[in-house]
């Protein structure tokens, strides 16, 4: 008999940049140590799985500096640059990149329900999860993480 795989669960609630690249990179990573890996996209972050959601994703500086008109548009084009310059895959490529590792990218029922969304707005392969699913999911987990 094969031996049960550990799993991990990520939570992704945010849509900018830094909100949706550490959900991915643990996802991915999760699924490389050999674990059954899923995110669960809710509330903003469920615009993370629609299409050209990932491409849209913001910078906001913390503090004073992101309450500055423009500010964040500077701080995503700069964030941008660094993230290229480090090699880092575009949010589109690391999702894509999760995918083909197995890390199953599920939205949230109610913030589909909530927010109207029609499912062909969904990149391919999400899953539509209610909560208690994911919770049943995630009372399995070794690791679930709220990213």
């Amino acid at each position: 008999m094969a031996e049960k795989k550990e799993k991990a669960g990520f939570i992704c609630v945010k849509d900018t940049i830094d909100g949706a690249y550490p959900s991915l990179v643990l996802g991915i990573n999760a699924a490389r140590q050999g674990m059954e890996s899923k995110i669960f996209y809710s509330f903003m972050g469920l615009n993370m799985v629609m299409k050209g959601g990932a491409d849209r994703a913001k910078f906001f500086p913390p503090g004073v500096m992101g309450a500055i008109p423009g500010m964040s548009t500077i701080a995503t084009g700069m964030m941008k640059k660094k993230i290229d310059k480090a090699n880092i895959p575009r949010l589109a490529d690391l999702q894509e990149v999760a995918q083909i590792e197995g890390v199953e990218l599920i939205a949230c029922k109610m913030t589909v329900d909530m927010m109207e969304i029609d499912e062909s707005k969904l990149i391919e392969g999400v899953v539509i999860w209610t909560a208690e699913a994911f919770l049943k999911y995630a009372s399995e987990c070794k690791i679930c993480l709220f990213t």
